[in-house]
């Protein structure tokens, strides 16, 4: 039975569930998986020390690594090769190691929210998306809509100096797209001229409670997706659904990036839905 040994790098990551989801599902396929977490406050590194981390993973036998908060960006220099996507954004969030050695980055944030989005609200129109938050999951997510479509993509941040720098990186890429940038202010407005409306800041995790705009915003017209899935059903998914609109919560982008990063690692096709009603169950006992 071939043996996968598999890390998360990051700060804080202890009580992640990406151990238990990977694991279960690799337990379905009849692989040998341990997926172990690699903090660095516990392991006393600076995030700066990351390279050192990576190199370390590779001797002691890690066949790869998801890297998240404050790594994605910081991992590059120490990298071998960069799958395009990954390039374009500049960031990573899962290096595979070869049988040759090198160390490939890929980012799955994008491309998960980008199936999470087609699977999850399949009827929905995306000619104009507004977005809040313009951090790297803003980027991410930004990168996912414009690729798939979005004529118009208003991003939205407290920041208007990160906002402005996303939106400015966006229209480089995508020439033909509308990206603009709006103050809070504007929301009124926005929301009842554009389709749909995705949330990336982090307001709705426990640590960060409340509502990311006035929920009297939210009308049927306006379908809603939040990137927070801790917990599952946020504030926003909640308010969302009072006010009828089409609502995704924020575990489907969590296991369609944890599905394309198994895919990854292991070559197998791991079974979404599956990963999806395992996220539930461990919600529901987070």
């Amino acid at each position: 039975m071939r043996l996968f040994l598999v890390g998360l790098v990051g700060t804080g990551v202890g009580p992640s569930l990406s151990p238990a989801l990977h694991m279960r599902e690799a337990a379905h396929h009849g692989l040998d998986y341990v997926y172990r977490t690699l903090d660095l406050d516990d392991l006393g590194l600076v995030p700066e020390q990351v390279g050192e981390l990576l190199d370390w993973a590779h001797r002691l036998g890690y066949d790869a690594l998801n890297v998240t908060h404050p790594c994605k960006q910081l991992v590059l220099p120490h990298l071998d090769h960069l799958e395009e996507r990954a390039a374009r954004l500049g960031a990573v969030n899962t290096v595979v190691f070869g049988e040759d050695g090198g160390a490939t980055g890929h980012n799955t944030d994008t491309t998960g929210f980008a199936t999470a989005l087609v699977t999850g609200l399949p009827d929905v129109g995306t000619g104009e998306v507004v977005q809040l938050g313009a951090g790297g999951a803003g980027a991410a997510v930004a990168d996912a809509l414009l690729t798939d479509g979005t004529d118009r993509l208003v991003v939205v941040d407290v920041d208007p100096h990160r906002s402005e720098a996303l939106a400015r990186e966006l229209a480089g890429r995508f020439p033909d797209a509308r990206v603009e940038t709006a103050h809070p202010d504007k929301l009124p407005a926005l929301t009842r001229e554009v389709d749909g409306l995705v949330h990336c800041t982090p307001t709705g995790m426990a640590a960060h409670p409340g509502l990311p705009l006035d929920a009297g915003l939210l009308h049927p017209g306006l379908w809603v997706a939040d990137i927070v899935y801790r917990p599952l059903d946020t504030p926003l998914v909640q308010a969302a659904r009072t006010a009828g609109c089409p609502t995704l919560h924020g575990g489907h982008m969590a296991v369609h990036q944890a599905a394309d990063a198994f895919r990854l690692i292991t070559g197998l096709e791991p079974d979404a839905d599956r990963m999806l009603a395992h996220l539930r169950e461990l919600a529901t006992h987070d």
